[in-house]
């Protein structure tokens, strides 16, 4: 047989929630809210998703309208011996002929151009969602950090595509364009080989660049410390001349190009996981 709490007894519970510090203190706290249903969660998921989908269906229906302009000004530039950065890089480029040589050349990379700059624009609002779904779980100094994370991964993911469009593509083009085993063979480039390199190079370095927010949810979790990744920094070199090597043409210039803004990110990632290792140890000594 049940028993009802006294008034005393329900006011002493409630006032032990209460005051500076107490789990209760802050209605920010996840504990203090009602608790939601499963089946709650998955609809606010799908929500979220949906909405981010939606965010990058309208990216995408704005690269469809500017198509034309993105695939000659954007995607074409680096092929021209007037694209902006030669003249930063200090290259004397000659310019790369483009060919399509099957009958759905032009029409699927047109396609997959207007896919892929859709979905690179419309990455940050899908991150944008994903963060309103999980913020109300967090409590606040967890908020701040996963505030953090998501500006962090869009930056560097945007960053790394700049770098790769930018700098690598433009090196490469270069160096296979000047390239030849014979003076009879003159280079020509298939649209759809072309466009997929672009994108290889882009993509590629944007999410080598995510490096310093891995790094910062493998510490989170105590899966690394500084000191394992300082032990480890001669394996790391290693690895990243390799990614070099995979990512770039057989040109050590361009490989130690990529490999040094990754090793300033690995040493950066070193900060990240010190500053988050100092956090948990505090945390866990309160």
């Amino acid at each position: 047989m049940s028993t009802r709490p006294s008034p005393s007894s329900s006011t002493e519970a409630s006032s032990s929630f209460q005051g500076d510090g107490a789990p209760g203190a802050s209605s920010s706290s996840p504990d203090d809210q009602e608790v939601m249903p499963f089946l709650d969660h998955l609809e606010e998921l799908r929500w979220s998703l949906l909405k981010g989908g939606i965010g990058v269906l309208i990216t995408t229906i704005l690269t469809a309208i500017y198509s034309r302009w993105i695939v000659d000004q954007v995607l074409i530039g680096p092929t021209r011996p007037d694209f902006f950065m030669y003249d930063v890089l200090g290259y004397d480029a000659r310019e790369l002929e483009l060919l399509n040589r099957t009958i759905t050349g032009q029409f699927f990379a047109d396609i997959g151009t207007i896919l892929i700059v859709g979905m690179v624009a419309g990455s940050p609002i899908i991150v944008y969602y994903m963060w309103k779904f999980i913020e109300p779980a967090l409590y606040p100094e967890e908020r701040q950090g996963m505030k953090f994370a998501s500006w962090a991964a869009t930056f560097f993911f945007l960053t790394g595509i700049a770098f790769g469009y930018l700098i690598l593509t433009p090196i490469a083009l270069q160096f296979f364009a000047g390239y030849e085993i014979s003076p009879q063979i003159t280079n020509q480039f298939d649209i759809i080989t072309y466009f997929s390199m672009i994108s290889f190079w882009a993509l590629g370095t944007g999410l080598l660049f995510e490096l310093p927010v891995v790094v910062y949810f493998l510490s989170k979790v105590g899966l690394l410390t500084p000191d394992l990744m300082r032990t480890y920094r001669k394996y790391a070199l290693l690895v990243v001349l390799v990614l070099g090597a995979l990512l770039t043409p057989p040109d050590p210039f361009t490989q130690i190009l990529l490999a040094v803004p990754l090793l300033l990110l690995y040493e950066l990632s070193i900060l990240v996981s010190v500053y988050v290792n100092k956090r948990r140890r505090r945390a866990a000594a309160v």
